[in-house]
């Protein structure tokens, strides 16, 4: 229950019935208003944002778009090499490997162009354990 508002210098003040105070029932202020910046912590500057470049995004697009159309290729031969090497084409078996290991590639390699060219966009960030220095060996008792 709120009984008096108070403004002065410091801000708006909101003074409420506190039950428990030290003392019995008494009237503290609670923090309703302006108070300020209160500078805790470490003190970084905000981190500059790095100008896109149209080029780089459009060839990572470019290359996401092409690992994509590969892989569904190569996917599509492993299943023709597939049904052939069922049928008794002892050759298929080969083909078979290569090209599913090569639709894993393709698949790997977009995936990976996805997230640069998501981390260029600056949708993503990058590992924040690369701007720390490197813990000491044997933890804390042994950087005393």
């Amino acid at each position: 229950m709120i009984r008096e508002k108070f403004s002065g210098s410091s801000g708006t003040c909101a003074f409420v019935q506190v039950r428990g105070h030290i003392g019995g029932s008494g009237t503290a202020c609670r923090g309703i208003g302006h108070n300020g910046p209160v500078a805790t912590g470490k003190r970084v500057a905000a981190k500059q944002r790095k100008s896109r470049s149209l080029p780089t995004v459009l060839l990572l697009a470019f290359g996401v778009t092409a690992g994509v159309i590969a892989w569904g290729y190569l996917v599509k031969a492993a299943i023709d090499f597939g049904i052939e090497a069922r049928s008794g084409t002892s050759d298929a078996w080969m083909f078979l490997a290569l090209s599913s290991l090569g639709a894993v590639a393709c698949l790997f390699v977009g995936l990976m162009l996805i997230a640069r060219l998501m981390r260029e966009l600056g949708i993503t960030s990058g590992s924040s354990k690369a701007d720390q220095p490197p813990r000491p060996v044997g933890g804390r008792r042994a950087a005393r």
